[in-house]
């Protein structure tokens, strides 16, 4: 038994590496089987699963998210059955093989995409023709010649999970902190044969497609196809996912954009940083200006739900030259904006700035940045917690009546001060309930932003009564009371100066 197995960081996610496997397993198919569990699962329970089909092998995929995991997996793995073939796949061990615990407790590990290779081990291995070394570099693939795997996704696949798809692999741009980096170019897979997959998925029920291409825009014309097949067909649960091109929005695709519904349709737009030396030091090409007028155009002209994207910690960015690109990125009013904090992914080659930036990350997974030479550790802890509570006030969409009057014409600056407010009197980032949270905002907005009082008051009785919250607002009513006295405080100041 063959068992091709991964730790997704949550249930609803699908791996589609592992289905590619399975569908390049020839003849090997009918001895082989997908198992996946959870980061959550403990790992003795996984071993234990695992163990009951009695494998020969067992193949792991292995992420940034799940190294740790799968390292408890199989360290108890080997010392409960040594005899079990250990191989290890995937981006986190793919790179500086040289000082990874996790190899320590593997048989063998495959560099890069192992779609064909691990077929071929697996080949040799049952042939009593292993390999004499344990780190095998897959060789490069054509497309034309994989199998695709999206007949793979099952019936529970289509009704729970997200249906991740790729129409091409690959990025033709070198921006150093992702491993995208190394690519040569960005390759597409026959465009018929892709969407034959795809009308096969929509006729099983599937609705909701997360593409992975790294480049969506990046051929208009295949891009238009792509859009137009989905166009057919339409209904009130299709909803689709795509990783843009921020800066290359012609004119014909924003046509084709303005046909979509409501809920159809979301952007992941990486800006990263609008700081024009910190995009030349991380070779990333990006005409700001036009990213702008396109996050404004599309926010005003389509009904598409716009994530963008920002990291903090990129080698030469300052705390003020990343408030400055928040608040330009907030102008153009995305409906969520995700701080991202710098993140070593091994491999990729942000590394080469580590000396002339005192780059200085986490030696554990994700491997987050620490410091730099222009932003030191207690301040990059402020913008780790800012990240955290802009993903539950603004991201959640639950203070959206508020957030305008807190944020005012200071979007960064005004966010820290809540940021450092809430730290300072809660110290949590996280299990904060949801009616604490809007009281502890309220009591924050009434500190830190009096001038307010009044705008206030009423965008945060509308945010707390669409959130449809059980019991009164205790927080609501402090404002109301401090506003309350205020005014009166303020006539009796009047009248007694009109009696002088």
């Amino acid at each position: 038994m063959i068992i091709l197995s991964t730790l997704n960081a949550k249930y609803i996610h699908a791996s589609l590496g592992l289905r590619y496997l399975y569908a390049n397993l020839e003849d090997l198919q009918t001895q082989a089987k997908i198992c996946e569990y959870t980061i959550n699962t403990r790992a003795i329970d996984i071993v234990e699963k695992l163990l009951e089909q009695n494998p020969k092998i067992i193949g792991f995929g292995v992420y940034i998210w799940n190294s740790q995991e799968t390292l408890a997996v199989i360290s108890q793995l080997k010392r409960i059955a040594p005899d079990i073939i250990i191989v290890l796949g995937g981006p986190e061990i793919s790179y500086e093989t040289d000082s990874q615990t996790l190899f320590d407790n593997a048989d063998y590990v495959i560099t890069g995409a192992a779609d064909k290779s691990f077929y071929q081990l697996c080949k040799d291995i049952l042939a009593n023709n292993p390999p004499n070394k344990k780190i095998l570099l897959s060789k490069p693939i054509e497309l034309k010649d994989l199998q695709l795997p999206y007949h793979l996704y099952d019936e529970e696949d289509l009704k729970q999970r997200v249906m991740y798809i790729e129409a091409s692999r690959g990025c033709p741009f070198k921006c150093e902190f992702c491993l995208s980096a190394l690519d040569k170019t960005s390759y597409p897979f026959n465009l018929d044969l892709f969407l034959t997959e795809m009308d096969k998925l929509y006729q099983r029920g599937a609705r909701h497609f997360k593409f992975v291409d790294r480049t969506f825009n990046l051929k208009i014309k295949t891009t238009l196809l792509i859009l137009d097949f989905f166009l057919e067909r339409m209904d009130d649960d299709l909803f689709l996912h795509f990783e843009v091109i921020p800066d290359h929005l012609p004119e014909k695709l924003k046509s084709k954009l303005t046909l979509f519904p409501e809920g159809s349709l979301q952007f992941e737009a990486g800006i990263q940083t609008f700081n024009q030396q910190v995009q030349t030091n991380i070779s990333r090409k990006q005409n700001n200006q036009k990213s702008k007028d396109n996050l404004t155009w599309l926010r005003e002209n389509t009904h598409a739900h716009i994530h963008a994207d920002l990291i903090f910690g990129l080698p030469g960015e300052t705390l003020q030259s990343f408030s400055d690109s928040f608040d330009q990125l907030y102008i153009c009013r995305p409906h969520e904006i995700q701080m991202g904090i710098l993140k070593r992914l091994r491999g990729s080659p942000i590394i080469r700035h580590t000396e002339a930036f005192d780059l200085r990350f986490s030696p554990l997974p994700p491997y987050s940045i620490l410091s730099t030479n222009s932003v030191d550790f207690m301040t990059m802890q402020r913008v780790n917690r800012f990240a955290r509570y802009w993903d539950m006030i603004a991201n959640s969409g639950r203070f959206s009546s508020t957030l305008p009057f807190l944020l005012n014409d200071k979007p960064f600056v005004n966010f820290l001060k809540l940021t450092d407010w809430l730290f300072k009197t809660t110290e949590q980032t996280h299990k904060i309930n949801l009616k604490r949270l809007y009281e502890l905002v309220a009591q924050a907005c009434q500190e830190l932003f009096p001038k307010n009082y009044q705008d206030l008051v009423e965008a945060m009785e509308a945010d707390y009564l669409r959130s449809k919250l059980k019991g009164s607002f205790k927080g609501l009513q402090l404002i109301r009371i401090s506003s309350q006295q205020k005014a009166t405080q303020k006539k009796q100041s009047t009248r007694q100066q009109r009696h002088l």
